[in-house]
Parts: structure tokens; sequence; C-alpha cells
């Protein structure tokens, strides 16, 4: 949980990066419509991030079905 949060924020704020640099190459104007657009696409692909990691951990957000395999683990 832990390896999620801190990759989904590094995701987020590289994500920012790149965008803003595209959105300056394209001529488009600073403003509020541009920030939420890249707070928005940021936001996505944070949440991306984080959905790939846990999916790869084995990580299931399913609380009764980490109770069932916890379950598994403890009895002999």
């Amino acid at each position: 949980m832990l390896l999620d949060l801190i990759l989904s924020t590094i995701a987020f704020f590289v994500a920012v990066h790149y965008l803003r640099r595209y959105l300056d190459e394209q001529g488009m104007p600073k403003g509020m419509t541009r920030n939420l657009f890249i707070f928005l696409l940021a936001t996505v692909a944070s949440t991306a991030v984080s959905a790939v990691v846990e999916k790869l951990q084995g990580n299931s957000a399913n609380p009764v079905e980490n109770a069932k395999q916890l379950q598994k683990l403890i009895q002999p």
C-alpha cells in the first residue's frame, strides 16, 4: 500500500511536468481550464499507476477476499 502511494505520487508530478511542457509547445494559453485539464489527466495517470502496482503486488481491494486469504495463511 505504501509503495503504490509513493509511486502514484511520483507519477502525478511527472505527468504534470510533461503535460505542461506539451501544452506549452502546442501553444495552449495558460489559465484555469488548462490547469484543470492538467490536474485531471495527471490524476488519471496517478490512479492508473496505483492500480497497476496494486495488481502486481497481488493486493485485493475486496476486504472479504483479504480476510479469506488471511484465514488460509493462519490455518494449518
